[in-house]
């Protein structure tokens, strides 16, 4: 049995690799300071049978080094979830942003070091690719050069650089995951910066109208988030050709927002038409993922394809609501 720490463990895609590895049988701590996670989602520990034992809770901050050396000692691999995750509130605070997504990684890369973590898997971040201004979605490549356009991207860039020389320098594994567009159950809507999907789909189960910044022909790569918990567990396993490398965590293929909206209406049963706005400063046009990495390296194949994936994230938000 394998001890793994999950640092923002009760946000949206760490509380679904809590849960996942929970039912497994593998003992758990979630690390999270509660400023965006909630432990509300980490109620599933109230029907398993055993869950409680299985899994710690501890309230806490990254960046705080002895709280993050607690929590890692003794575990074997460490997946790095916590981070503050919106483009246009990074811009508005580019110091917080910093201070949690990179020198808070750096915190606890030290600390999974001191610890004698086996391994350490970062949630890294599509935005360090920005945007080359091509009219239409080219698949970014792993070797493309960084262009961010945000300060969260900037931040998020740094704790990927970080991970890259810890193996070599302090004997700590570590693995990248540049997530593209993740989805699925437990998703917050209720921020002004939420993702789209969570907002578009709870708005229309409200009957209320839903905006789209742009004119909506951007581009965006979705995968399910119980992919993405695959890809985690995936790469804790992987051979040595993962260690230090960046891997691209996607589906591999180009939704536009319109086309995305379209989707969702249609499984819901409306035909409420999108209001629009101008772009929001810091956003892409185009994202797409070339998946070659995650296929060849983690073995990460037959994903969830997005309608399904979507069907089961809309019943999800209609048993929230109901």
């Amino acid at each position: 049995m394998a001890v793994y720490l999950i640092t923002g463990g009760a946000g949206f895609i760490g509380s679904n690799l809590a849960e996942f590895l929970v039912r497994q049988g593998e003992k758990v701590r979630v690390l999270d300071n509660l400023v965006n996670g909630r432990y509300e989602n980490l109620a599933f520990l109230e029907t398993l049978a055993g869950a409680k034992k299985r899994l710690t809770f501890i309230e806490g901050d990254i960046c705080d080094f002895e709280t993050a050396y607690e929590a890692c000692k003794g575990a074997d691999y460490v997946l790095h979830q916590a981070a503050l995750g919106s483009v246009p509130a990074s811009v508005e605070d580019p110091e917080e942003y910093h201070r949690v997504n990179a020198t808070g990684t750096l915190t606890l890369l030290r600390a999974a070091a001191k610890a004698g973590v086996r391994r350490l898997v970062y949630a890294g971040s599509s935005s360090a690719y920005g945007d080359t201004g091509e009219e239409k979605p080219t698949p970014k490549k792993e070797t493309d050069r960084p262009q961010p356009l945000s300060p969260y991207a900037v931040a998020k860039l740094a704790g990927e650089y970080y991970c890259q020389i810890f193996p070599s320098l302090y004997g700590l594994e570590t693995v990248v995951l540049r997530y593209f567009n993740v989805y699925g159950p437990r998703q917050d809507p209720q921020s002004q910066y939420a993702a789209v999907i969570p907002k578009f789909i709870t708005a229309l189960l409200k009957g209320e109208p839903v905006t789209i910044f742009g004119d909506g022909e951007q581009t965006r790569d979705f995968i399910y988030v119980e992919d993405v918990v695959r890809a985690n567990l995936l790469a804790c396993q992987a051979d040595r050709r993962a260690v230090g490398q960046v891997i691209n965590i996607a589906s591999g293929q180009a939704v536009s927002i319109n086309q995305l909206y379209q989707v969702i209406t249609r499984i819901i049963g409306t035909n409420s038409g999108p209001l629009y706005a101008p772009p929001r400063a810091g956003d892409v046009r185009h994202s797409l993922a070339d998946t070659t990495r995650a296929r060849e390296i983690l073995g990460l194949k037959e994903l969830i394809p997005l309608a399904e994936g979507l069907k089961r994230t809309i019943g999800w938000y209609q048993g929230l609501l109901s």
